[in-house]
């Protein structure tokens, strides 16, 4: 896959993924059964690509406004030790963050598809965004991928991020492709 050489200069530079959940990790339907539990969909495609990422040593968090059981159990299973959840400021968790972790926003790429992650967008070093974005959120962001949010997005950024600091192909050769 093809990706502008702006994009892949900004991504030279992460060292870390921040990632929404609904509509970025998920389609974005919540599902709620008739327990009143809540019920997620995530894409092991896009798992698979938080795991090279990790193995090749970036990090990656969550910044959900929504707090989910789900994503949870989703992170512990993914190893994502960065999750922040219930908050719809996602500046202000950002910031608290960077301050925590000593990153600088260039070194930061974060996908979000809603007003909410806006703030976000705007501070780092990498802005991507699904498809199906609020058309806004598009006018803040350097990439729009090309597969929807919950059926590859994170993959992709994830596989663009690899391409683009060269640890792909190690990384195609340790799992004998």
């Amino acid at each position: 896959m093809e990706f502008p050489e702006e994009v892949l200069e900004r991504a030279r530079r992460v060292r870390l993924l921040l990632l929404d959940v609904d509509g970025i990790l998920t389609e974005g339907q919540i599902v709620i059964d008739s327990q009143g539990r809540e019920i997620k969909s995530f894409f092991v495609q896009d798992g698979l690509g938080i795991k090279l990422l990790q193995k090749a040593g970036l990090e990656v968090g969550i910044l959900s406004s929504r707090t989910s059981l789900p994503v949870t159990f989703r992170a512990r299973e993914l190893g994502i030790g960065i999750v922040f959840q219930g908050e719809l400021d996602k500046g202000r968790l950002y910031e608290k963050l960077r301050a925590e972790k000593g990153f600088a926003d260039e070194e930061v790429a974060y996908m979000g598809d809603d007003w909410v992650d806006i703030p976000v967008l705007k501070r780092v070093g990498l802005a991507v965004t699904v498809p199906s974005a609020w058309p806004p959120v598009k006018e803040h962001v350097h990439y729009v991928t090309r597969r929807p949010g919950g059926r590859g997005a994170v993959r992709e950024v994830c596989d663009l991020i690899l391409r683009a600091q060269g640890k792909w192909e190690a990384l195609w050769q340790e799992f004998g492709v």
